[in-house]
């Protein structure tokens, strides 16, 4: 039988109960049968003194899922050739885990953007699994054969609104999993 993986990539500094929600969700929907969240090294676009070493924010999405049999941690970007493309992920994979099918998590503000992204036609191969954004623009893909809706809130908890507070020695108690403000508070992460 083939196991049914929803790949979750995200830079997730921190991973946020956003994040945890939306996995959930994806996992209750019956279209998965195991989450995996992909802890993507740095992302071009994004600006990199802000961001954490890959390995402590693997840390935090170990600490946040620890007790959940369905989520798992990834650091398989990690070691592959940078910068990482989502489609050569995928492509490997697909060739180390043979008997497993591989989904592609993302949102609906993305889903308007993925013509752009590197070989875009095969991420659709692998089949999307779309959840609401809000203030999002209508997708062309949005009725594409290969485009699965889950339904899930519509989140706007942002991690460069968490970092903000962490640094303002303010609370993020319900916006993270207290065992990742643990750790950001014992680590003095975002200071």
């Amino acid at each position: 039988m083939t196991k049914r993986v929803g790949l979750f990539f995200g830079s997730f500094n921190p991973i946020h109960v956003g994040h945890m929600m939306i996995a959930e969700m994806i996992h209750t929907s019956g279209k998965v049968d195991e989450v995996w969240f992909v802890v993507s090294p740095h992302n071009p676009h994004k600006r990199k003194e802000e961001l954490l070493p890959e390995q402590d924010r693997l840390d935090l999405v170990r600490e946040a899922i620890e007790a959940v049999y369905h989520f798992k941690a990834s650091d398989i970007e990690f070691n592959l050739t940078k910068p990482s493309y989502t489609i050569h992920t995928m492509t490997y994979l697909a060739e180390k885990y043979p008997d497993y099918s591989f989904q592609l998590i993302i949102g609906e503000d993305n889903l308007h953007s993925l013509p752009k992204w590197m070989n875009y036609e095969q991420l659709l191969m692998h089949g999307l699994l779309v959840y609401p954004r809000p203030n999002t623009k209508p997708s062309t893909l949005a009725d594409h054969p290969q485009v699965s809706w889950v339904e899930a809130p519509k989140i706007d908890i942002s991690a460069t609104m968490i970092r903000k507070l962490v640094k303002a020695d303010k609370s993020v108690k319900y916006l993270v999993p207290d065992g990742v403000a643990e750790l950001i508070e014992s680590r003095k992460y975002y200071k």
